[in-house]
């Protein structure tokens, strides 16, 4: 007579062990769903931090802090979108942001700095830079106390940062070009034509180092070109900043000369050679 209730507590023994594999089994599933979401959201977040329209990159992660906006990776998403979008102010503030983060680190705080910097609030970086440990010491970090050195004529401090910054980076172009360009500030001419040649040795393609070893020749009263790799673009925009630093010197005629070469040169018109050589020759004419 036991036989069916015996058969009855298996099957609803059976059927609830089978409802607990299934269980398991959606459980174990939606993991591994979320663990792929993880990768998934980790992967859009970098891709949208190189994407060619920075602007996207912000939109994205004002989005994505909608959901979610204590998420410290987010906001540091947003914050570095901004300052490639050229919104400093707004970057300052996300920048805060992330710095207020229970989770933030050193390196955020020295992004911070840069943000103030490109705000020119050059104290509140400074500040900034100062209540970081010494112990941390970045490439970054080193460039930006550098800059805050050179907006305050602190010249010895400043190349003692520039040299530190340069031991701390495999990429040394721009930290050379930056500490090219305070030695061309102070009147350091000759100093300044070494740094940026090698800028332009350590990255060849590095205009703004080109444009400015120009400025530092021009203004030793050189004025031919210097022997690098240039582009007939660059070659053209090199020749009317030349002639820039020359009409600077008072050597109008020079100027003249160099302005013709530069519209000569450029394959296409060129319109700020143009104003330049029209300018000298009215005021040369008046």
């Amino acid at each position: 007579m036991r036989h069916p209730m015996i058969v009855g507590l298996c099957i609803t023994g059976a059927v609830a062990l089978s409802g607990c594999d299934a269980v398991s089994k959606k459980n174990a599933v939606d993991r591994k769903l979320q663990d792929i979401n993880v990768v998934d959201e980790s992967n859009l977040n970098n891709v949208m931090l190189t994407v060619s329209d920075p602007n996207e990159g912000v939109s994205y992660f004002q989005r994505a802090l909608q959901g979610k906006p204590d998420k410290i990776e987010l906001q540091r998403g947003l914050a570095v979108s901004l300052i490639r979008a050229k919104r400093y102010p707004e970057a300052v503030s996300a920048w805060t942001r992330v710095t207020g983060h229970e989770d933030a680190t050193d390196a955020d705080r020295v992004e911070l700095a840069d943000a103030f910097i490109r705000t020119n609030a050059w104290d509140r970086a400074e500040e900034t830079l100062t209540a970081i440990p010494p112990t941390h010491e970045t490439y970054k970090r080193y460039r930006l106390e550098a800059m805050i050195a050179d907006s305050k004529k602190d010249w010895k401090k400043a190349d003692a940062f520039y040299e530190t910054a340069l031991g701390l980076t495999t990429k040394p172009a721009s930290v050379m070009n930056n500490w090219g360009y305070s030695k061309l500030t102070r009147g350091d001419f000759a100093g300044a034509e070494s740094l940026f040649g090698q800028a332009i040795r350590a990255d060849q393609s590095l205009f703004t180092a080109k444009n400015n070893l120009v400025l530092a020749r021009g203004a030793q009263g050189n004025y031919t070109l210097p022997v690098v790799p240039m582009s007939q673009i660059e070659r053209a925009q090199l020749l009317h900043t030349l002639g820039l630093a020359a009409l600077k010197r008072g050597d109008e005629q020079i100027a003249k000369g160099l302005f013709k070469d530069a519209l000569e040169t450029h394959p296409q018109h060129f319109d700020a050679a143009a104003r330049s050589l029209d300018a000298l020759e009215s005021n040369i004419t008046n």
